[in-house]
């Protein structure tokens, strides 16, 4: 029981900590150990395809979406 607690507690610290972040790489990242953690989270409670797609899109696909998006959108700094 504490391990989902702890759990959930990572995933609202990682939400509240890419919402003030200013590098949007950063927050890429921290979207995704989001991701990473309610895959966890949908494992320990038991829902093990729930987990599975949570991770595949969640911690992996969507993440490299939105990096990629990013890095096609920077502006040049001239």
């Amino acid at each position: 029981m504490i391990i989902e607690f702890v759990l959930m507690f990572v995933i609202v610290a990682s939400t509240l900590l890419a919402l003030v972040q200013k590098d949007l790489m950063r927050t890429v990242i921290i979207i995704g150990f989001q991701g990473l953690g309610l895959a966890l989270l949908y494992q320990r409670l038991l829902a093990a395809d729930v987990a599975v797609t949570q991770a595949i899109l969640g911690s992996a696909l969507l993440p490299g979406l939105i990096a990629v998006t990013v890095f096609k959108t920077r502006r040049s700094q001239e």
